[in-house]
C-alpha cells in the first residue's frame, strides 16, 4: 500500500486496485465486470465464474481490513445482460448490509432499474464527495475527477529491451484514474507527462513511477 496526499485528503491506494480514503473512511473501487464470464459463456467461450469469486473474496477481505463507512464502485459494476452472477453479487451485497454501497453508473452497467433495487445499493450517474467529483468515464468537472473506465496501465523499461505493462494509479492536474479492480479485464496504456503522478502495481505491492 501507498499514500498519495491530494487535495489535503489522504487516499491509501491498495495493491488490490483500489482506493482507501482516509478521512472519509469510504473504500472506492472501478471496474469490477462482474458477470463477463457469463457473456463469453453466451458466445460459446468456456470461462469459469470462479474469476470472479476471486474477486468478491478479495472486495470482502478488504471490507473486513477497512471496516470502511461505505463502498463506492466507479462503474462497470456488472458486465453485461442479466445472468445468474447477478443473482449471486446480489445474494452478496445484501449479506453486508446494513454497510452502504453506492453505484456511479458505467457504460457496461445496463441492468434493468428494477435490477438494482437492493436495499443497500443506491445507484447515481455522477457523486460528488468534496473535493471529488466522482465518475465513470473521465469528465471536466467543476471538481477534482476521479473515474474509472480506461483500465490505466504504465509499461516499465529495463535493461536488455525488457519491458512489463502494469496496472496503475493515475493523478493529473485535474483527472486520476484508477485501475480496474476486477481480474479478467485488460488493461489500456496511458500516456504520461512530467507533472502526472503515477503508481504502478506489481508483486502486490504499489510503486511510484512518476
Amino acid at each position: 500500500m501507498s499514500t498519495h496526499q491530494l487535495l489535503g485528503q489522504t487516499l491509501h491506494l491498495l495493491p488490490e486496485k483500489g482506493i482507501f480514503w482516509e478521512e472519509k473512511n469510504y473504500l472506492i473501487l472501478a471496474d469490477l465486470h462482474l458477470g463477463k464470464a457469463g457473456h463469453f459463456r453466451k458466445s460459446g467461450i468456456p470461462i469459469s465464474d470462479l474469476i470472479h469469486s476471486k474477486d468478491i473474496l478479495i472486495l470482502d477481505k478488504l471490507i473486513a481490513k477497512f471496516k470502511p463507512q461505505q463502498v463506492i464502485f466507479l462503474g462497470d459494476l456488472f458486465h453485461s445482460d442479466h445472468n445468474q452472477g447477478w443473482e449471486v453479487f446480489k445474494r452478496w451485497i445484501k449479506s453486508k448490509g446494513p454497510l452502504p454501497f453506492k453505484l456511479v453508473l458505467g457504460n457496461h452497467d445496463v441492468l434493468d432499474e428494477s435490477s438494482y433495487r437492493i436495499s443497500n445499493l443506491k445507484v447515481m450517474e455522477k457523486l460528488s464527495l468534496h473535493p471529488f467529483d466522482l465518475t465513470h468515464i473521465p469528465e471536466e468537472t467543476e471538481l477534482y475527477n476521479l473515474a474509472g473506465h480506461i483500465h490505466p496501465a504504465v509499461r516499465l523499461t529495463g535493461k536488455g529491451r525488457q519491458s512489463l505493462r502494469l496496472p496503475c494509479f493515475y493523478f493529473g492536474k485535474k483527472n486520476g484514474l484508477l485501475p480496474a479492480f476486477g481480474n479478467f479485464t485488460g488493461t489500456a496504456k496511458i500516456n504520461i507527462d512530467k507533472t502526472d503522478t503515477v503508481f504502478a502495481i506489481a508483486d502486490n505491492k504499489v510503486v511510484r513511477v512518476n
